[in-house]
């Protein structure tokens, strides 16, 4: 059984919250200088802003890597998002697999705040997509 329209709705809100709040920590996590942990917000920001828009077009997704390959068929080369989107959500995904489970690897200060602005306006244009 599938979702109906209003319960997608309500959990493309809550997702949506959820990558508004992931953004949110960032200032924080910058200001301690914790920018493996900073990549890791903006990876998981991108993450929930892509589970609301699958959502609300009634696709089912259970995994990361399962997310990135839809948001590439559906929307990126449907051409309603740009090739650079889809290339920013994946150099996200595994900055984010390397700051988090590879001990050697350190992600630099100028690296990730590069990456800041680029994923607030996918998430902005996530946003205007959904209607929230």
């Amino acid at each position: 059984m599938g979702l109906t329209v209003e319960e997608r709705r309500i959990i493309v809100q809550f997702e949506m919250r959820k990558a508004q709040s992931m953004m949110s920590q960032i200032e924080a996590l910058k200001n301690l200088g914790y920018w493996d942990n900073v990549a890791n917000r903006l990876y998981c920001a991108i993450f929930h802003a892509v589970l609301a828009l699958l959502i609300n077009d009634g696709h089912s997704v259970n995994t990361h890597k399962g997310a990135i390959i839809m948001f590439g068929q559906y929307y990126v080369r449907m051409g309603i998002f740009d090739i650079a989107d889809g290339r920013l959500y994946s150099q996200l995904q595994t900055i984010r697999e390397k700051c988090d489970y590879c001990c050697v690897f350190q992600i630099s200060e100028e690296d990730v705040l590069s990456l800041i602005e680029p994923t607030h306006n996918l998430i902005k244009k996530i946003m205007v997509y959904v209607g929230h």
